[in-house]
């Protein structure tokens, strides 16, 4: 698995195929920032993403899970994710150091993800908001958002 500012360089032509992650596993960006300059102990994603094509569009019966056959459009459904077994994929390091949960939004395109960790490096909060916001300007721009709001 490759996400573009994370380990695509990786990418050797010698690949025949490539999968893109998860929609959410591309929000991992912003654990490759701060453990690249403070290290991750653990930490717990909660993701916000739209719809997928996989979701009932009206309530019905599902054979995952109960709550997944709820319908996509009228409600908020937490799905099981892959997103923090695919972060360890994606970065080694953080391999079973990431758990989350998930909630589809009835909106057409969004993923969002909130990152709770604990660094092995002691940081401040403007710190790590300095090491993020370069990376937004630098390195991951146009990968990676940031916003004070």
């Amino acid at each position: 698995m490759f996400v573009i500012g994370v380990n695509h360089e990786n990418y050797v032509n010698s690949i025949k195929v490539v999968s893109d992650v998860f929609c959410t596993t591309t929000c991992l960006a912003q654990a490759k920032v701060i453990h690249d300059n403070f290290g991750i102990v653990e930490g717990h994603m909660t993701i916000v993403h739209a719809i997928t094509a996989t979701q009932k569009t009206v309530d019905g019966p599902s054979r995952k899970l109960w709550h997944v056959g709820c319908g996509a459009a009228q409600n908020i459904v937490s799905p099981s994710i892959g997103a923090a077994k695919a972060g360890g994929k994606v970065i080694p390091e953080l391999n079973w150091k990431l758990t989350g949960m998930a909630f589809c939004v009835p909106t057409n395109n969004v993923s969002v993800i909130d990152l709770t960790c604990c660094l092995v490096k002691s940081a401040k909060y403007d710190s790590i908001k300095k090491v993020v916001k370069q990376a937004f300007k630098g390195p991951l721009k146009d990968i990676l958002g940031y916003t004070e709001d």
